[in-house]
């Protein structure tokens, strides 16, 4: 946290951490990017880092924020969905899903992070290697979700830190294979093919040396197989700020992830 920054790795001002400071995390430079105050130096050296190899990342972090946002406010709003799941949902700032969408609908019910461990940076940690493990994901959303009912699964800029080895399709096919038909699933991504190569191999490198998680990019095509078997909301499969964009929004710059929204039969 930048409050912390004098401690040594893995420390903090109440002692040991139960993760890597010295090393940035996806979750903690999204924070650094949005404004928020859970990052340390490492965080912070990674996204300079970043810009200078993709000078949109930070235009990139923040249109994937707002993507959240729209996509809640229309399964909340016009979709009528009271219940989320919330995969991967990275260290709280504001416009978190459960704010979206209870200032629409105050009785929905949301399970995030804080379901899978009560301290916020350690959350995502613990969110990022136990994605894996549907079964405790389910298990623990069944406490508070009604899997009979329609729900909206989220999963925001979390699956391409999961190598293809680990089976993301599977991953995805066994959590909607669980919720109820009229479910939908949200999801964002990063974009092998929005990238030029040049900025492609100076990311790779700077996500090599700076960051804990190793990414996998992934083309439209193989972003759409997530969809498998649901209907594609419009305006389909697009960069995540081409979906459903506010009136006035920046039109010039590219985010470089596929996002979308998906309706279960």
């Amino acid at each position: 946290m930048t409050s912390d920054d004098a401690a040594g790795p893995g420390e903090g001002k109440r002692g040991p951490l139960p993760f890597d400071t010295s090393v940035a995390h996806q979750a903690r430079m999204y924070d650094y990017v949005l404004g928020g105050k859970d990052n340390y130096a490492a965080d912070r050296e990674a996204v300079e880092a970043g810009l200078k190899a993709w000078p949109d990342m930070a235009f990139s972090m923040r249109a994937n924020r707002a993507f959240l946002g729209r996509a809640v406010r229309y399964l909340a709003g016009q979709a009528g969905i009271r219940q989320f799941l919330d995969i991967g949902t990275g260290i709280p700032t504001s416009g978190n899903t459960h704010e979206v969408a209870q200032s629409i609908a105050p009785e929905t019910r949301v399970v995030s992070r804080a379901l899978l461990d009560s301290d916020e940076a350690g959350a995502t940690e613990y969110i990022d290697a136990d994605l894996r493990d549907t079964d405790l994901i389910l298990g623990r959303a069944a406490k508070l979700l009604d899997f009979t009912r329609p729900m909206a699964v989220t999963l925001l800029a979390v699956l391409h830190v999961i190598p293809d080895a680990d089976d993301p399709y599977a991953i995805v096919d066994k959590v909607m294979g669980a919720v109820a038909p009229g479910s939908y699933l949200a999801l964002s991504h990063s974009a092998s093919d929005l990238f030029d190569q040049e900025t492609k191999d100076s990311f790779r490198s700077v996500v090599d040396r700076m960051v804990q998680q190793q990414y996998t990019p992934r083309s439209r095509e193989q972003v759409a197989r997530f969809f498998t078997g649901m209907d594609i909301i419009e305006p389909g499969l697009v960069p995540v700020e081409e979906w459903r964009p506010e009136p006035g929004s920046d039109n010039t710059r590219k985010s470089r992830l596929w996002g979308a929204v998906g309706r279960k039969a």
